[in-house]
């Protein structure tokens, strides 16, 4: 299945709902309009294996960008748009892409971009209808689709993504994948056959609270067109604004980062349970870990319809877990569905059940960091395994337990800590509403573990609340993974997509 069949059964039905405005578009003027970019990107010389860059704000026009990219056999670049113009400037010259796609909004980044972009030849920004002056080499997207033809390319193939890594430990990687180039539905590519086993059918609604920018928003909302669903696309995710989205548009399936579930549990609760939900019938989470008393709290408000995947873009394999599965197995991210995992030591060697060791996959997609063969070997092994970094165990039925990032790892008098477990019991503590727990460093241990918290209420904020947290760690877990101390941050450096920049936290201690 893909958009056009889709276009072609249920012309009129909404494609895409923005949660704020209202606006939408149909899948008739869906297919419509990204075959119309896909002929103007074929008419400026990109053929299958080139490369676009869409620097845009969750935007009505965010996905047409990507369906033209995916049905032309292209490489499509998303950008995160928190981004400065060196940083945006990095990642669009080393996708090697020709051609960017930005917004009136991102104006100030995107025409920054300058010499950092010199391969680019064209360069598309929507939202000019106004009559501003447009910088000299952009042009205003809408004339410029105006004119190509509403139908299929003729050589109209399947494309993918091609996504930087959020660098949260230093400059992003780009994971590319081989292309498809396969016939448009082919396949079932991406999250589809994952959202077809938890129900999503025509007719459906998928509900996107975070940011297209980021691989999975973007695959399951398009996934969601791939099986007749409509995609509400949330501006900014909103703990209260979501709840209501499901009510107002009888969302049926959605997608959640842990972040989320903690900002939904925080709310006052007369206020979270004043929505009708009923029309809700699977939620699915990934992209960071989830404490397991939270996970538990959010069944119990919304039933046994949450499950979790543990997955990468770098596609090296994948698990899966159901709730009923998940309350026997707390903490578990499931059994594997592409793939099958090893848990080894620093040595290469596998590691038995229950022990702690990295996590590689074998028989999982082939892929590569573009234009880094040292970083591309670090991830994978002469027999094919692959790893992103994560630390884990396996049980004895062969659910995956993930403990933390190696990078992530403390060495504190010679104990390796890894911080995830002090941040899952922190998080509980009804005063706190985000938490990073990192090392920092100390003269004789080498390093100490230090709690940054963002708290519920700024005015707890203090000596107070920095003793009983410390106390709260010490009644429940080892004082080894304990926070020697607290300090506080209105807000920590947390990606959209849940993921923290924890090097920017640690960079202030350490510099």
């Amino acid at each position: 299945m893909h958009l056009g069949a889709v276009a072609g059964r249920a012309p009129d039905r909404p494609a895409i709902v923005m949660g704020a405005t209202g606006e939408s578009v149909t899948f008739r003027e869906l297919d419509e309009r990204s075959n119309r970019l896909a002929h103007l990107l074929r008419s400026r010389g990109l053929e299958h294996g080139g490369g676009i860059v869409i620097l845009v704000e969750n935007h009505l026009r965010f996905l047409e960008a990507c369906w033209a990219a995916q049905r032309s056999g292209l490489y499509f670049t998303t950008v995160n748009t928190h981004l400065t113009a060196d940083e945006a400037g990095y990642i669009v010259d080393d996708c090697d892409a020709t051609v960017l796609v930005s917004s009136a909004r991102l104006a100030p980044v995107a025409t920054a971009l300058g010499e950092r972009a010199p391969k680019l030849h064209t360069r598309l920004m929507l939202d000019t209808d106004d009559g501003r002056e447009l910088p000299e080499g952009w042009e205003p997207y809408e004339p410029a689709i105006a004119d190509q033809p509403a139908t299929p390319l003729d050589d109209e193939a399947e494309g993918d993504f091609m996504l930087y890594s959020s660098g949260t430990t230093g400059r992003p990687k780009g994971i590319r994948r081989p292309l498809p180039l396969t016939p448009m539905g082919e396949g079932l590519p991406g999250a589809t056959p994952l959202l077809r086993a938890l129900g999503g059918c025509d007719g459906g609604v998928y509900l996107s609270p975070a940011p297209l920018y980021h691989s999975a928003p973007m695959a399951w909302s398009m996934a969601a067109h791939r099986v007749g669903m409509t995609a509400v696309v949330m501006e900014r995710f909103d703990p209260v604004d979501a709840l209501a989205l499901i009510e107002r548009e009888h969302v049926t399936h959605s997608q959640w980062v842990p972040t989320m579930f903690v900002r939904m549990l925080k709310l006052p609760k007369g206020e979270r349970s004043g929505f009708d939900l009923s029309s809700h019938q699977a939620a699915i989470h990934a992209a960071a870990p989830c404490p397991v008393e939270m996970k538990r709290q959010m069944i119990e408000w919304w039933g046994p319809i949450i499950s979790e995947y543990y997955s990468a873009t770098e596609g090296m394999g994948a698990t899966f877990i159901a709730s009923e599965e998940w309350l026997a197995h707390p903490g578990s991210v499931g059994k594997a569905i592409v793939g099958t995992p090893h848990i080894l030591d620093d040595d290469g060697r596998e590691l038995p059940t229950g022990a702690v060791g990295t996590v590689w996959f074998d028989g999982g997609q082939p892929f590569e960091y573009h234009g880094d063969a040292d970083k591309t070997a670090a991830a994978r092994r002469d027999d094919g395994y692959a790893t992103v970094g994560d630390v884990g165990y396996l049980d004895d039925e062969g659910y995956l337990y993930l403990t933390d990032r190696k990078t992530f790892m403390i060495i504190s008098g010679g104990v390796n800590i890894y911080p995830q477990e002090t941040e899952n019991l922190l998080v509980t503590h009804p005063k706190v509403m985000d938490v990073a727990v990192i090392g920092v460093p100390h003269a004789e241990l080498g390093e100490e573990v230090k709690a940054v918290v963002q708290p519920l209420d700024w005015g707890d904020a203090g000596p107070d609340l920095e003793a009983e947290l410390i106390a709260f760690c010490q009644e429940r877990i080892s004082r080894q993974k304990c926070p020697r101390s607290v300090d506080f941050e209105h807000a920590l450096p947390r990606l959209d997509t849940g993921k923290l920049y924890k090097r920017t936290l640690r960079d202030r201690y350490w510099k």
